[in-house]
């Protein structure tokens, strides 16, 4: 159990809420893993769009929607929570939303993309919003100086589960085949599949995450006063500045991170021409990669620094983007899949850990909202503009996936300004809520 020492967390934080709070990532990574990445996404453009040449900006021009509503309701949502100490009771709420509605995916069929929209939009949110919550439990359960190890806790754990959900639906999909089903029939099971881990998953968190905060004195004025704590908190920024230069990196880099998530059983299927079985697999090897990515350079960072093991994988984001817009092969794109996998764990654990170092601990759930925000803001910006720019080329997905090099980039440039130490003072020494 040394790999999960107690010095690693705050007085009064057993081992079992830890890892109660890390079985959410295990929970909700089968969603992301099955539905927008693997399984889902394909069967949108293929299927339910029935092969469009829009079809793949109309899955991410979906994701967009649902991403602008998080950021228009995540801040205040998170402003609201610590106001009420009511963080585990949206979480509790969110979570039986996405559980729902991705067992209801399981009512679309080719053609019917209007549902397929509504529904993805309202599962997605319900998702986001999740994360975000749960995110905001990390500062309360672990020590500043192991804030990274605890992250990729639950990142790696995350990313076992986003496996055990595939594997559980890939072995259906390799049966269903075998008796001469076609996607339409069982593409709804793996829905039913993967809500029912999530659901189940989810009962840990629940059940051993604790609630610490306390009701702030004034809870008077509901949205409004949570609207008007978040002017106060921008009309700060300055004091904030090394946290909001961290947003502006998130948006950078984590944009390109969507599309690796939104788009990369797509691309492997259209440009490489892998079928289902290889995606899958594919998806499944993604995810060992990101496991042991997250749990190593949670270690790592926690050594190295935050800032300069998050700039390790953005440098390693830029070789990805490279290396699957140019294979020719199968072969040379399963590289190029493996290291986007560390990278994608690692990059996710270290943003995580560096917005609980920068959040002042008197408002967990209205800073992580903000970040919230910031990687919704990603998640419009990197998966529609590579939808934008394969429409606007004929299909050159290649062309798109270099492009979004230029992202992971700029993450790198505005990473610089970043000050840890100082920044950590500032949320220590934040100004009177």
């Amino acid at each position: 159990m040394a790999l999960f020492s107690t010095d690693a967390l705050n007085p009064g934080v057993r081992r079992s809420e830890v890892f109660g709070w890390a079985m959410y990532d295990f929970a909700n990574s089968g969603y992301t893993t099955v539905v927008l990445t693997a399984v889902f996404a394909a069967y949108f453009v293929g299927a339910v769009a029935e092969g469009a040449n829009w079809a793949t900006f109309a899955w991410t021009a979906t994701l967009s929607a649902s991403h602008f509503i998080v950021m228009l309701t995540m801040p205040a949502m998170g402003a609201w929570a610590d106001r009420h100490a009511a963080k585990k009771r949206l979480l509790m709420l969110t979570t039986v939303g996405c559980v729902v509605l991705t067992a209801a995916l399981a009512l679309v069929q080719p053609g019917a993309v209007a549902l397929a929209v509504v529904l993805v939009v309202a599962s997605n949110v319900c998702f986001a919003w999740g994360e975000s919550l749960v995110a905001a439990f990390l500062p309360e359960l672990a020590r500043p100086h192991a804030m990274g190890r605890v992250s990729g806790w639950g990142w790696s754990l995350g990313y076992v589960g986003g496996m055990l959900t595939l594997g559980l639906c890939l072995g259906y999909v390799l049966w269903a085949q075998a008796h001469g089903q076609k996607g339409a029939q069982f593409v709804p099971v793996t829905m039913i599949i993967t809500a029912a881990m999530f659901g189940l998953a989810s009962l840990f968190t629940l059940g051993f995450l604790h609630e610490r905060a306390e009701p702030q004195n004034d809870r008077t004025g509901g949205w409004r006063a949570s609207m008007l704590q978040l002017r106060h908190t921008f009309g700060q920024a300055r004091h904030y500045r090394d946290f909001m230069w961290l947003l502006a990196c998130t948006v950078a880099y984590q944009g390109g991170v969507a599309v690796a998530i939104a788009l990369a059983a797509i691309y492997a299927e259209q440009v490489i021409g892998f079928v289902q079985q290889e995606t899958m697999a594919l998806i499944f090897v993604l995810n060992i990669a990101a496991m042991l990515g997250a749990f190593a350079f949670g270690y790592g960072q926690d050594r190295l620094g935050h800032k300069l093991a998050l700039g390790l994988t953005l440098v390693g984001w830029v070789v990805t983007c490279v290396l699957a817009a140019l294979s020719t092969s199968k072969g040379m794109f399963w590289w190029a899949a493996t290291i986007a996998g560390l990278c994608m764990g690692s990059s996710q654990s270290a943003g995580r850990a560096m917005a609980g170092m920068l959040a002042p601990p008197a408002q967990l759930a209205e800073f992580f909202g903000l970040w919230t925000f910031s990687t919704r803001v990603a998640s419009i910006v990197g998966p529609l503009s590579y939808g934008l720019i394969t429409w606007a080329t004929g299909g050159n997905q290649r062309l798109a996936i270099v492009s979004t090099a230029v992202l992971f980039i700029a993450g790198l440039l505005l990473l610089l300004p970043v000050d840890m130490a100082r920044g950590r003072r500032a949320a220590l020494t934040a100004p009177q809520v």
